[in-house]
């Protein structure tokens, strides 16, 4: 999938968040839903304007964005 379909970032929507074209819906605001337990369906429910290619869209973009990232994890205190 090419997520530049569908990603784009613009300095006046959500101070240039990276969002869902066409909606307000930031690529942020997505991964929390599902991280809180959010399902697709409730999620298309909820937001009849977000395309499911939009949201597969998502997943691209976090999987490109990881791809040279580098995680180090904080030592337990």
């Amino acid at each position: 999938m090419n997520w530049h379909d569908y990603i784009h970032s613009d300095p006046t929507i959500l101070v240039g968040k990276p969002v869902v074209k066409g909606t307000r819906l930031s690529v942020e605001f997505l991964l929390q839903l599902l991280a809180e337990g959010w399902t697709p369906a409730m999620i298309f429910e909820q937001y009849p304007s977000l395309p499911p290619a939009g949201l597969q869209a998502v997943f691209a973009f976090v999987a490109e964005c990881m791809h040279d990232t580098t995680f180090y994890p904080r030592a337990a205190a």
